[in-house]
């Protein structure tokens, strides 16, 4: 129990105001601020480490609310510590363009590490943390100089345990042995269904972290401080193992008729309920975002803060002055940039190799590799397919901190891992590549790259029909129409080994948002006329007929690999006496981009006849082909069979590309 009056009444602060912003937005989860109240007290005022004058300081703790839903608790604890989150804010709780969103979102609000939600995502970010703290205090630390020392903490929901990408991310954080996780479990026995009886009562849930190699404790009432606090140093004392925390709590504690309710966790408590809760603790009822006096002055945290930066930063420099040259690493891998020189490095493909654009890109990363030290990653058990390993950096495990990442056959982990290794700092371009089939298994955490503009780096192979005989179960067609669809995510399928550099070029550059690479398993014939550097641009003209003079009678556009397709049938077209534009389009949204002259010298707007090849549907390409223009395109599951047989059947052909567009010419000129 509180063992102080000051330490109960700020506690009780937490709640009050916990109730008031709920109430007053009408919306919101009042219930688990309330009952973890203590907990937030704890953490934000004793055993992290953080400084709110600097959120940004490198070497802070990290804090995770993967239970989002409870935003509020962290928005309150944040006001109360010092950071730049007034009470106006926690007023305007939910509002337009207020500082306090209904879950917490990074780069909006300060003190927020992760943009959580989605249940079990932020669980999954805490040990993308907890991976680039073990890397960069492997490369930098050294005996009684050690720069890079931080815990990340979170709290997490019965809804994050329920949902799997928490058990993939609990059971690779045990393999990894990643001892700086120290995870708060909010035992409420309340959903918003009900009591967890109906749905979560059937397994031991600290069990079965502990069988994942995870170090559990108990605490049986959230209001045990002195509990508490033991468990916290008891987690931070165990260093070759995550801890979870497993904390009995009562959702809207306080409040006489809500506590234990179901009511209580998605939903105000109502004025009358927020009266009996004030009085029950001893408020004035008619008062509401009040915070007294001396739980401001007691828990406002930035002088210790200072105190614990400034320390550090006495560290940091002794360290500088006794390894220089490790100073200098360290300043640029926190620019997030490679180091200078890395596009000198990139490799040259001549025309007319044919190359798989998955092993361009393995031959990119080969070449890059000391350029940009701290860029660690892996697949989900198909590294020797994807093509995406470090040559020589070593296996990430428990006892090394290598820069090949094995995720295991967790695709989903693996993104949110990967966006936590982003969020964290001092990690250049992080990434994660599987089957671009199994974007599907990753697609929450991309979508959550893209929203919280991480810049991390997605590389999907396998990218079309043309992988053969897995058949469709393996085979994406709908998959570049639903990428495309995210918004700030930029979606490259390179037509052969030189867009493949060019590809890699900008995702290395890109320092807002992720990028994700297409990449194909069958080989590709590298053209003559594709630019790397016009990759940027994200779409560019290809060829063009000699006899068209700059004004085409017919535009054939494609992505990847089917851009050496359409280049063959324009060809062929040109021998007919058809002059026509192959536009090679490895990326819409950097072709939106670009000013509406150069979109319009690209296609030009007065050629009607246009054609788009792509192996995936025609969702999207009508804003490119327009009205009256054409798509080849798959408009069904792929099959099991030879990849070139497949887009054989399939209609992804020279004559089929040659006959559709005869029949578009003499369609739109009649």
């Amino acid at each position: 129990m509180p063992t102080t009056e000051i330490e109960q009444l700020s506690i009780d602060t937490i709640r009050t105001l916990a109730m008031d912003a709920v109430q007053q937005a009408n919306a919101g989860h009042p219930g688990t601020a309330m009952a973890l109240a203590p907990l937030a007290y704890l953490l934000y005022g004793e055993a992290m480490r953080h400084n709110p004058a600097n959120p940004q300081w490198p070497d802070r703790d990290r804090f995770i609310l993967s239970a989002g839903h409870a935003c509020i608790l962290q928005y309150a604890a944040l006001h109360l510590s010092g950071y730049d989150l007034s009470l106006e804010e926690l007023k305007r709780f939910r509002q337009w363009e207020s500082a306090t969103p209904g879950h917490p979102e990074v780069h909006h609000t300060q003190g927020i590490e992760a943009t959580t939600g989605p249940l079990g995502q932020g669980f999954a970010n805490g040990v993308g943390f907890a991976i680039a703290e073990r890397f960069l205090a492997e490369r930098y630390n050294r005996p009684y100089d050690e720069i890079v020392d931080h815990h990340v903490y979170a709290i997490c929901s019965d809804g994050d345990l329920m949902e799997g990408v928490s058990n993939e991310a609990a059971s690779i954080a045990g393999q990894l042995g990643l001892g700086k996780l120290v995870y708060f479990y909010d035992d409420n026995h309340i959903t918003i269904d009900g009591t967890t009886s109906i749905s979560f009562m059937g397994e031991d849930k600290g069990a079965r972290l502990a069988a994942q190699g995870w170090h559990v404790q108990h605490v049986d009432d959230a209001n045990d401080l002195d509990l508490l606090r033991e468990s916290i140093e008891n987690a931070k004392a165990e260093t070759s193992r995550p801890s979870l925390i497993v904390v009995r709590s009562h959702i809207a504690y306080g409040a006489p008729h809500a506590v234990d309710t179901a009511k209580s966790h998605g939903a105000p408590l109502g004025e009358a309920e927020v009266r009996a809760a004030k009085e029950a603790l001893g408020w004035d009822p008619d008062k509401t975002f009040v915070v007294p006096q001396e739980v401001a002055a007691h828990m406002n945290g930035v002088e210790r803060g200072i105190e614990l930066e400034s320390a550090w930063r006495q560290k940091l420099e002794a360290w500088s002055a006794k390894y220089p040259e490790l100073r200098e690493d360290w300043d640029q891998v926190h620019t997030g940039r490679p180091c200078p020189g890395w596009t000198d490095a990139l490799p040259d493909f001549p025309a007319g190799e044919e190359v798989a654009t998955r092993d361009a890109g393995g031959k990119v990363m080969d070449a890059i590799k000391r350029f940009v030290p701290t860029m660690a990653g892996g697949a989900a058990d198909l590294v020797e397919s994807t093509k995406t390993e470090f040559k020589g950096g070593g296996v990430f495990s428990a006892t090394h901190a290598g820069r090949n990442i094995a995720f295991g056959i967790r695709e989903h982990a693996m993104g949110s891992i990967v966006n936590g290794m982003g969020l964290h700092g001092g990690m250049v371009k992080p990434y994660g590549s599987t089957f671009l089939i199994f974007s599907d298994y990753m697609r929450p955490a991309v979508r959550l790259s893209a929203l919280s503009r991480i810049p991390v780096l997605w590389v999907w192979t396998h990218d079309s029909v043309g992988l053969g005989e897995d058949g469709p179960t393996h085979q994406p067609v709908e998959h570049y129409a639903a990428l495309r669809a995210i918004p700030h995510l930029w979606f490259i399928r390179p037509a052969d080994a030189k867009e493949t550099v060019g590809a890699w070029k900008v995702a290395l550059e890109r320092e807002d948002g992720p990028v994700a690479l297409a990449l194909s398993r069958q080989k590709l014939p590298t053209l003559e006329r594709t630019h790397a550097d016009a990759v940027e641009r994200g779409a560019y003209v290809l060829w063009e007929s000699d006899e068209a003079n700059g004004v085409p009678e017919l535009l054939l556009l494609a992505s990847g690999s089917e851009v050496h397709v359409a280049l063959e049938a324009a060809q062929r077209l040109d021998a007919e006496g058809v002059h026509g534009r192959v536009v090679s389009m490895p990326c819409w949204e950097l072709f939106e981009a670009q000013t509406q002259g150069y979109r319009d010298q690209v296609l030009p707007p007065d050629v009607k006849a246009r054609v788009s090849v792509e192996a995936g549907v025609s969702l999207g390409w009508h804003r490119w082909v327009g009205d009256e223009g054409d798509s080849i395109s798959i408009e069904r599951f792929g099959a099991s069979a030879p990849g070139a047989t497949v887009l054989e059947q399939l209609g992804v052909s020279v004559d089929n590309v040659v006959a559709r567009a005869l029949a578009l010419r003499e369609r739109v000129s009649g």
